[in-house]
């Protein structure tokens, strides 16, 4: 068996240009935005460089992603999507993007689930939506929807739903039970529902992630389901993206313009069809690693910082460190990052809930993530005696 998030050493990953790796000074330890520390999987590089050889590097077409994804997402979730109600979108979030533009009306109110991915803020008020935070339920096991607060408000006067399954930061990965106790309540208060499941693929063993466009309510069946592979094959830059429409909205999603899709990159989706057709060997490696990891993690934090509190995600390679009980004088993102050179993400830019929590993401060698904590500990004990490094 392979270890994807072994194969590569610092300096290795340092000679990347991608944001994670490009974005702090050398010195920093990168450990916040949802990129992984891996190796591309084989089927997926043999795909590119055959495009390459071929120049075929022109405008790009579904080709046979649709497809793929309707076969993976068979075998994998038990779902049978109809891959003539998909579309191509450069990314997930220009497809919610562009969904809620043509579902919503501008000044419509958007519900969200926080603390969640803050694009979320910025694309939904840029498009002069009003955004509604509804915030989640943090219980010892970890988040879970609070079905009261998303009825209040549901009934207060939203117009859409925009879900994220598995959810970003807290790892929490959505019971069928919750997800048909949510689809009740956006029937019964006449909310469309878009999902946001680009970490469908990264769920752990424990879990089992539901596509909310299988379910059996009329809510699904108006749902859109934005999907990608990249995040679970590390393909972010290669900018491919599908939306999976429900029956009754499939005449709405084909009201976006056609023009989006030229947007998306021809090598993001010949990478994504590989992914999906040819990727799970390497995916379910990857999986083993990362489920390594978030052990790690647990066993990393309890010996040398106890303090912060963490409950092991259920799904994405990102986790939610509640931080609190350290009353560090300021945020710990940049607390961390002054006194430790270790970059996390800020928990606040996720909304409401989010003070006094960072986001991290595990999805490196285990030696990068035990000096993740090492710093993180180093800072703490910086700002204990009022010194800095």
């Amino acid at each position: 068996m392979s270890h994807p998030l072994s194969a590569l050493g610092l300096a290795e990953l340092r000679e990347r240009g991608s944001v994670k790796w490009r974005w702090f000074p050398p010195d920093v330890l990168p450990a916040w935005v949802a990129e992984m520390d891996t190796p591309l999987a084989p089927p997926i590089t043999d795909a590119l460089v055959a495009a390459v050889r071929r120049g075929d590097t022109g405008y790009a077409t579904p080709a046979g992603l649709p497809e793929a994804f309707a076969e993976f997402a068979s075998r994998r979730y038990g779902w049978q999507p109809d891959p003539a109600r998909m579309t191509l979108m450069p990314d997930v979030m220009r497809g919610i993007v562009e969904t809620l533009t043509v579902i919503t009306e501008p000044g419509a109110a958007v519900v969200v689930n926080t603390p969640v991915y803050s694009p979320f803020f910025f694309w939904l008020e840029h498009m002069g939506r009003r955004v509604v935070q509804s915030t989640l339920r943090l219980t010892d096991h970890g988040y879970r929807l609070d079905l009261d607060r998303l009825e209040r408000d549901f009934a207060a006067g939203a117009a859409a739903y925009l879900m994220c399954n598995p959810h970003n930061p807290t790892g929490a990965v959505f019971t069928r039970e919750e997800l048909l106790a949510a689809a009740e309540l956006a029937d019964r208060h006449g909310v469309r529902v878009v999902v946001d499941e680009i970490h469908a693929p990264l769920t752990y063993p424990e879990a089992r992630h539901v596509p909310f466009a299988s379910l059996p309510a009329e809510a699904a069946r108006r749902s859109v389901i934005a999907v990608s592979a990249s995040k679970a094959w590390n393909l972010a830059g290669l900018k491919a993206s599908l939306l999976v429409a429900g029956p009754d909205v499939w005449p709405d999603v084909q009201r976006i313009p056609e023009e989006i899709s030229y947007a998306a990159s021809i090598f993001g989706v010949v990478a994504s069809e590989a992914a999906f057709r040819d990727g799970e060997p390497w995916l379910d490696e990857l999986l083993a690693d990362l489920d390594a990891n978030r052990a790690r993690l647990g066993s990393l934090l309890a010996d040398h910082i106890p303090e912060i509190g963490y409950h092991p995600p259920q799904g994405t390679y990102l986790t939610w460190l509640d931080c609190r009980s350290l009353r560090l004088p300021g945020d710990p993102a940049e607390i961390f990052l002054e006194h430790g050179k270790v970059a996390v993400n800020s928990g606040p830019t996720f909304g409401d809930g989010g003070d006094g929590f960072v986001r991290l993401n595990l999805a490196t060698a285990p030696d990068h993530l035990a000096e993740a904590v090492r710093r993180i500990g180093v800072a703490l004990h910086a700002v204990s005696n009022g010194t800095s490094q």
